[in-house]
């Protein structure tokens, strides 16, 4: 006998009451965030060509990706595992001529072939919004401004935001730290690990002061500053110094910058978002470039973030409130219910005798046409 056909997939699961109510909710509070300060929605399939997805955006791989071949065309299709590159297709393709700056948002679900680290979760939320056209500094400030104010419109509290620099050792290797090109991929490493001895092994010596540039942001980039002798980041730590003060008391800011987890295609400047009583990254976002498809054709900037509300949401559905729900026997006035539900109401109709009002979760009775509570 068939035992296992009403199970899930690991990673993957139900989403019941309350807990969708909460992820309805944290959805439209992020986007009504994004709409208000002129992002505008697009709805991407969840199934494209995996070239598409592939090729658009440095970093992003395919092998987390489940793929199939599209028996129409018998091309390989990709079921999305992240929508920023959605994004970065339309804004070169059916949007290339919309003026810039650009501002996209985002919600949908994003699936992988496999968990990340310790946790299985293969489906995840992912909301976020693309600033397409520019990365400047003013771009990033409000990029991230706007990332903030979401997530605590959704109800996060207690959020801090991580700076730090993915081109860091690029940058540094040119000329103030030189690197031969065949190490600097195991000093990125390394210090992206943390690991002090690692970086000596790895040729990196040079590279060490980095590792206490790290902690609450004022401290942490007057060290920076300070082993930047040469100069090659001033043009980077003053970007990062008018970046926090947009942030200002919005959010607790720290800087670690030569994190590169999770930061596989952006540019210069990166950020993570984390949230008091919720554990993992809330957010991640910066600046990354939008290759262009077209033989010789330009690539194009951008900034933006991405929010993986489901811890927050899976934490609020344990305080969402108990909604008033009103119990319509049998006999009721249909015209009547239907004034009671445009006037904010919320009801349920009895469709049989034996329908019980407090085991269907009403919390009120409609009789001789006033709401009475059970």
């Amino acid at each position: 006998m068939e035992t296992d056909r009403d199970l899930l997939p690991e990673g993957l699961e139900d989403r019941l009451p309350p807990a969708a109510a909460a992820a309805a909710r944290v959805t439209r509070a992020v986007i009504d965030v994004l709409d208000a300060h002129g992002y505008d929605r697009v709805q991407p399939p969840s199934i494209e060509f995996e070239k598409s997805l592939a090729s658009r955006m440095a970093g992003v791989q395919p092998r987390r990706m489940f793929r199939f071949v599209d028996p129409a065309s018998l091309r390989t299709l990709a079921l999305r595992s992240d929508m920023t590159p959605q994004l970065g297709r339309i804004a070169s393709t059916s949007l290339a001529a919309a003026p810039r700056p650009l501002r996209m948002c985002y919600a949908g679900q994003v699936v992988t072939i496999k968990g990340d680290g310790l946790d299985p979760t293969r489906e995840r939320l992912q909301l976020g919004a693309e600033l397409i056209g520019l990365e400047s500094v003013a771009a990033v400030g409000e990029v991230v401004a706007v990332a903030i104010e979401a997530l605590r419109s959704a109800g996060a509290t207690g959020l801090s935001v991580d700076f730090t620099l993915p081109d860091l050792v690029d940058t540094l290797a040119v000329k103030a730290l030189p690197l031969p090109s065949d190490r600097i991929e195991a000093v990125r490493r390394e210090l992206d690990a943390k690991d002090a001895g690692g970086l000596v092994a790895a040729g990196g010596e040079a590279y060490l002061p980095l590792l206490t540039a790290i902690g609450p942001f004022e401290d942490a980039i007057e060290r920076l500053a300070e082993i930047d002798a040469g100069g090659a980041l001033a043009e980077r730590i003053a970007a990062l110094r008018t970046i926090a003060a947009r942030v200002g008391d919005a959010a607790r800011v720290t800087l670690d910058p030569s994190e590169r987890h999770g930061f596989e295609y952006q540019t210069w400047f990166g950020f993570s978002i984390y949230a008091d009583g919720l554990g993992g990254v809330l957010g991640r976002g910066g600046s990354y470039t939008i290759k262009s498809n077209a033989p010789g054709g330009p690539d194009e900037p951008a900034v933006g973030f991405s929010l993986y509300p489901d811890a927050l949401i899976d934490a609020l559905a344990g305080t969402e409130p108990v909604r008033d729900t009103l119990f319509l026997p049998l006999d009721h006035d249909p015209v009547h219910a239907a004034r009671l539900r445009a006037i904010g109401w919320r009801t349920v109709a009895a469709l049989c005798d034996s329908c019980d009002a407090r085991a269907l979760g009403c919390t009120h009775r409609l009789e001789n046409g006033e709401a009475i509570r059970l």
